[in-house]
């Protein structure tokens, strides 16, 4: 048992040799992911002026290379007291940082990160992304368009030390970029090639496969959303404009599967709580659109293309009355165009205001409700009028939803989330879907976590096992039976399920520190080492495991390392979904 686990905390050095050569290998073929005027270059030899104008727009500007679009600056964190600085040097653009000496034990840190590629149109801000053996990775600081200047990212600022690392959402990559690809099974955050082909959103990704478009000199159809049925046309926009208070995907289907043409029902199931204030969040002008009086008295007749020119974005000094024009196409009565606030044409100025988004700092966001009289703040509550079974608080807000499993998912997510009032109805749906669907790892993994939040060990180990047996990639649910291991005193059994699991997710410290922790009760100082040095290698500024790992190399007689906390379900890891 000891000569296994020890082969499966050797093995991650072993593997990141052979990585960094497979990945230079990919990197000879192809240096960068293509920004859309490179990619979109053939839809240009026929539809130049399309393709011109869409070049300009936010969404063909979502991501792009962080070199052509760096906004240099410094910022200090004040709580941890470390310094960053985005610039270019030598032509790269950079991101140094520089962590204070800790009060006791660990020294100063001064480090440098590649930037490759930046996220976000800039109209509201801008993130910067980098690479680690093939973990892709957020800068902790951001740079938004309000300041005109770098801030933490939300949640960050009061951090007393330098932030763990933060790993590349996919939900991000598959609203910025085109072409995302899969990460590697059984991690949440490792690609062995590049995670997207293309930066910014491409004309594919609205209009699917082109390829006998083009080969048939335009000859053969391509998608166009609005000759779509209304589902099929509003899943090409709601596949990125639309989050909800909870998102499940459904069973067997992975949303990166989604194509043009596909209905998002299919793929993803989507719930908001009962009354919800749209305003408080982005990424909800769906939810907000679908409450407004202009949707329901139009039903499905309306979209968003209504109004939003996918292939242009009005400039500046157009805007106003590009959007009343919007406006007076429905609203045709002479004394509205004449006589309705001459003075003032801005329709969305009043209509459409700007609103605080709760959940990202610095940021307003456009009001799609689109408020019958300026000012109003009680409005519609969004899914009050929907059919529910008395105390659920959950309503969809596309058909389809499975009522078992998608439903007692969401109530599941709002358990995990602080609501621990959700977690008889997310039990009782949950233990009726996997009763009907025996192999549905999610859903015993899932109903693991509840049992061992419960404390009901031996259940949740059982049930972990039985997940784990459906779907042997599924690292969260590895990671909580190592936890169960663990408090039943099976260190041998434990370290070697987590070293297994670390080998492909080494970007997520809580993980490493926890192995460290149970490395050290078994005599394995060496181990412990390695992994609390792998740890540091993608979030430099942890101070416990600086700490750690400077006295153990000052003394090899104390191997102490600290668990992140008692070990306990553990559902805050990156892509628990």
């Amino acid at each position: 048992m000891k000569a296994m686990r020890i082969a499966a905390v050797l093995l991650p050095w072993l593997w990141l040799v052979l990585f960094s050569v497979s990945a230079s290998c990919a990197e000879a073929q192809a240096a960068h992911a293509s920004p859309v005027r490179e990619a979109d270059a053939v839809c240009g030899r026929c539809h130049r002026q399309i393709l011109q104008s869409y070049l300009e727009t936010p969404m063909a500007n979502a991501s792009g290379l962080a070199s052509e679009r760096l906004m240099s600056g410094s910022y200090t964190q004040t709580a941890a007291g470390v310094r960053y600085n985005v610039a270019k040097v030598k032509g790269q653009a950079t991101l140094s940082y520089t962590i204070p000496p800790a009060v006791k034990g660990a020294a100063a840190v001064e480090g440098k990160e590649r930037l490759e590629y930046f996220l976000g149109s800039g109209h509201l801000g801008l993130t910067y992304l980098y690479e680690k053996n093939g973990y892709w990775l957020e800068s902790p600081v951001a740079f938004y368009a309000k300041l005109q200047g770098y801030a933490m990212k939300p949640g960050l600022e009061a951090s007393l030390e330098m932030p763990a690392a933060l790993p590349l959402s996919p939900g991000c990559l598959r609203c910025h970029m085109s072409g995302v690809q899969k990460q590697v099974a059984g991690t949440a955050n490792l690609y062995r090639q590049m995670p997207f082909q293309q930066v910014g959103i491409t004309c594919e990704s609205c209009h699917g496969d082109t390829r006998q478009h083009v080969l048939a000199g335009g000859h053969a159809p391509v998608v166009n959303p609005l000759k779509l049925s209304p589902a099929l046309r509003d899943s090409t926009c709601i596949v990125c404009h639309l989050e909800g208070d909870t998102h499940v995907e459904r069973a067997g289907r992975d949303v990166l599967d989604f194509v043009p043409g596909d209905n998002i029902s299919d793929s993803m199931s989507y719930f908001v709580h009962v009354g919800q204030n749209t305003t408080r969040r982005a990424v909800s002008e769906i939810e907000q659109f679908s409450e407004s009086r202009c949707k329901r008295v139009s039903g499905p007749g309306m979209s968003c293309m209504n109004c939003h020119d996918p292939h242009r974005s009005p400039a500046p000094a157009e805007r106003v009355s590009f959007y009343r024009a919007k406006c007076l196409a429905c609203h045709t009565a002479p004394a509205i165009a004449r006589d309705h606030f001459p003075a003032s044409p801005d329709c969305t100025g009043c209509h459409m205001p700007k609103t605080g988004s709760e959940n990202i700092a610095h940021v307003a966001w456009t009001d799609h409700r689109i408020r019958r009289v300026p000012g109003e703040l009680e409005l519609k509550a969004l899914g009050a009028d929907r059919p529910h079974d008395g105390g659920a608080d959950l309503v969809p807000l596309l058909p389809g939803a499975d009522g078992l499993r998608d439903v007692g998912l969401a109530y599941y997510d709002l358990v995990v989330n602080g609501v621990p009032a959700a977690r008889p109805k997310a039990w009782r749906l949950l233990s009726a879907a996997a009763e009907a669907n025996p192999r549905d790892a999610l859903v015993l993994r899932s109903l693991g976590i509840l049992a061992q939040g419960d404390g009901e060990a031996g259940e949740a180990a059982r049930l972990y096992r039985a997940s784990l047996k459906v779907d042997p990639d599924n690292f969260v649910a590895a990671t909580n039976l190592g936890a169960l291991l663990v408090r039943s005193g099976d260190l041998e059994e434990a370290a070697t399920l987590w070293s297994g699991v670390f080998r492909l997710n080494q970007d997520i410290p809580a993980l490493g520190r926890n192995l460290a922790a149970v490395e050290c009760r078994l005599g394995e100082q060496a181990m412990a080492e390695e992994v609390l040095a792998m740890v540091l290698t993608y979030s430099p500024g942890l101070l416990d495991p600086r700490r750690e790992l400077a006295a153990m190399r000052s003394d090899p007689e104390q191997c102490v390392a600290s668990p992140v906390r008692a070990p306990g379900p553990i559902e805050s890891l990156p892509g628990r979904r």
